[in-house]
C-alpha cells in the first residue's frame, strides 16, 4: 500500500472515531441539559450542541470529498452550511420560547441524513436539499398563522374530507411502487399523498376529540377515521394505516380517559393484522421474512437479511465513513437508511440515533402537557405519537424486531414527501408551543 493509502486509511479510522464521540457527547447532552433548570447552562449547552453538530457535517464532507474528489460535494456542503445556519438563527428569532433542544434534534437528523444521502446519491441530495430549503422558509409563518387563525378546531369536517379525498386520488391517478399504490408519479416528480395526510388526520382527529362527550360522540368520528385507515389498506399501504390506528386510538384514549376503548382497539387491531396476513399476499411475504430470512435469502428475506449483514459488518463503531457497500442494501437511501449508517457508523451511532428520536419524542409530549388549549393539545399529542411510531416502525423493521413495513426513518430518509411533512409537523408543535407561552404571558399580563 503507498503512501496516499496509509494516510486516506489513517484518516477515515481517525474521523470514524471523533465523529462517534462527538455524537456520543452531543446524545448525552440531550437527556442531561435541563439537570440543575440554570438557563444560561442550557443555553451553553445548546450552543455546543451546535457546534458539534456543524463539526460531525465538515468532517463527514471532508472524508466524502477525499473518497471521491468531487468538487460538487464541496458545493453541496457550502449550500447545507447555509441552511443550517439559517435555522439557527432565524427560528429561535420567529419561534420565541421554542425547544432549542428540539430544533438542535431537528438539524442533527437532518445532518446526518444529508451526509448519508449524499454518500449514496448526488443527484438525489440535490433534491432533498431543495425541499428541505423550501420548507424551511414556508415553517417560519406557521407561528403567524396559528395565532392569525385561532379557529383550527371549527373545521373537524372539512379536515376528514380533505384527508379521504387525497388518500383517494391514488386510485384514479396513482402508480404502484414497493408493493403500495400510495404513489402520485408526475414525471420524475413523486408524491406520497399519505405523508400529508397524517398531519390533517390529527387535526381532524383532535378537532372532534377535543369535545367529545359520548359513546354516540366517539362512534361519529371513529367513522371517518375508519375509512382513513381502510382506503390506506386498499392501497396495500399497512405501514401507514397502522400509524394513523394507533394515533387515533392513542388520541381517543387521552381524551375520554376510557380503558375499555383501548382494550377494543388494541382488539381490533390484532384481528386486522390477522385478516391482512390472510387478504394480502406481500402482507405473508413480510411476515415469512421477518419469520425466518435465512430460508430464502436470495429472494423473500433478500432485503432483511442484507439489512442485518450491514448492521453486523460495521459492528459497533461501523467500518468508516465510505468504506462500506450500503448500495448492496435495498432501499437503503429511504426505508434501509438505519442499515446504510449502522455500516459505516457503527452500531453505537445508530443507537445514539435512536436516543435522539426518543429526546425529541420526549420533548413533543413534554410541550404537549403545558398547552393548555384541549384541541391544540391533542394535536400535539398525535403528532407526537406519528413520529415515534414512525420511527419504531422503520428501525424495528431493518432490524427484524417487527416484520418490515415500509416507512421512512423521519428527517434522515431520502424523500421529499417525508421530509416535507415532517419538518411541518416538527414546526406545528413548536408553534403551538409558542403560541401557548405567548397566549399565557399575555393573560398574566391583563390580570
Amino acid at each position: 500500500m503507498n503512501i496516499i493509502g496509509v494516510l486516506h486509511s489513517i484518516l477515515v479510522e481517525t474521523s470514524k472515531y471523533i465523529i462517534i464521540i462527538l455524537f456520543a457527547i452531543y446524545t448525552w447532552h440531550c437527556f442531561t441539559v435541563f439537570i440543575g433548570r440554570n438557563k444560561e447552562r442550557e443555553q451553553r449547552v445548546y450552543a455546543r450542541q451546535q457546534k458539534m453538530m456543524f463539526a460531525i457535517h465538515f468532517i463527514a464532507t471532508f472524508v466524502l470529498f477525499l473518497n471521491s474528489l468531487d468538487k460538487n460535494i464541496l458545493i453541496f456542503y457550502v449550500c447545507q452550511f447555509l441552511m443550517l445556519v439559517f435555522m439557527c438563527k432565524a427560528y429561535p428569532f420567529v419561534y420565541k420560547g421554542m425547544s432549542k433542544l428540539v430544533l438542535n434534534n431537528m438539524m442533527m437528523l437532518l445532518t446526518i441524513g444529508f451526509i448519508m444521502i449524499e454518500r449514496l446519491s448526488t443527484v438525489d441530495i440535490i433534491r432533498q436539499m431543495i425541499f428541505v430549503a423550501a420548507i424551511g422558509v414556508v415553517a417560519l409563518f406557521i407561528p403567524f398563522i396559528i395565532e392569525k387563525f385561532p379557529y383550527f378546531d371549527k373545521f373537524g369536517v372539512v379536515y376528514a374530507l380533505i384527508g379521504i379525498a387525497m388518500l383517494s386520488l391514488v386510485f384514479v391517478i396513482g402508480k404502484e411502487k414497493y408493493g403500495a399504490r400510495n404513489w402520485i408519479i408526475i414525471g420524475s416528480f413523486a408524491l406520497q399523498p399519505s405523508e400529508f395526510v397524517k398531519i390533517i388526520f390529527v387535526f381532524f382527529a383532535a378537532a372532534f376529540l377535543s369535545r367529545v362527550r359520548n359513546f354516540a360522540d366517539v362512534v361519529k368520528v371513529s367513522i371517518p377515521a375508519a375509512i382513513h385507515v381502510l382506503i390506506l389498506i386498499a392501497e396495500k399501504d399497512l405501514g401507514g394505516a397502522l400509524i394513523f390506528y394507533i394515533t387515533y386510538l392513542v388520541i381517543l384514549y387521552v381524551s375520554t380517559r376510557k380503558e375499555s376503548y383501548l382494550v377494543l382497539g388494541t382488539g381490533a387491531l390484532a384481528a386486522g393484522a390477522v385478516l391482512a396476513y390472510k387478504l394480502f399476499y406481500h402482507v405473508r411475504v413480510r411476515v415469512s421474512a421477518w419469520k425466518d430470512p435465512w430460508s430464502d435469502v436470495a429472494n423473500k428475506g433478500y432485503q432483511v437479511t442484507q439489512s442485518l449483514f450491514a448492521i453486523g459488518t460495521g459492528g459497533w463503531f461501523g467500518m468508516g465513513f465510505c468504506e462500506g457497500t450500503p448500495e448492496k442494501i435495498p432501499v437503503s437511501k429511504t426505508d434501509f437508511i438505519f442499515s446504510a449508517i449502522c455500516e459505516e457508523m457503527g452500531v453505537f451511532f445508530g443507537i445514539c440515533i435512536i436516543l435522539v428520536e426518543i429526546s425529541c419524542f420526549i420533548m413533543f409530549i413534554n410541550i404537549s402537557l403545558k398547552i393548555e388549549n384541549r384541541f391544540y393539545k391533542l394535536t400535539a399529542l398525535g403528532l407526537s405519537v406519528e413520529y415515534m411510531f414512525q420511527v419504531f416502525l422503520t428501525i424495528g423493521g431493518v432490524t427484524k424486531f417487527i416484520p418490515s413495513t415500509g416507512v421512512t426513518l423521519p428527517l434522515v430518509s431520502y424523500g421529499g414527501s417525508s421530509v416535507t411533512s415532517t419538518l411541518i409537523l416538527f414546526a406545528i408543535i413548536q408553534g403551538l408551543y409558542v403560541i401557548n407561552n405567548k397566549r399565557g404571558d399575555d393573560d398574566e399580563a391583563e390580570s
